[in-house]
């Protein structure tokens, strides 16, 4: 792990592709309900938040173990947020 703002960017960017590619799905079959649509992109809105809060925390000790952990969260919750939107259709 290089620095936090990279860890930061990461999650901006991976949590941000999933909050679009849900709003191309939507685009895509304006004939489906958007229910499962719509709580997936609260799902990335809230891990967002949730690992941004673990990134600031600055009462950890190992912080390059931490930083891995974190960066371990984002890959597990980004691959279930996709198998998600896989099956919207």
């Amino acid at each position: 792990m290089a620095n936090v703002r990279d860890l930061k960017k990461d999650i901006n960017y991976v949590l941000g592709d999933i909050i679009e590619a849900v709003y191309i799905w939507e685009l895509t079959n304006p004939s489906k309900d958007n229910k499962k649509a719509e709580s997936i992109i609260d799902e990335a809105i809230v891990t967002f938040d949730e690992l941004i809060v673990k990134v600031n925390d600055k009462k950890v000790e190992n912080k390059k173990k931490h930083f891995k952990t974190i960066n371990t969260e984002l890959e597990e919750k980004g691959r279930k947020l996709i198998e998600k939107i896989n099956g919207l259709g």
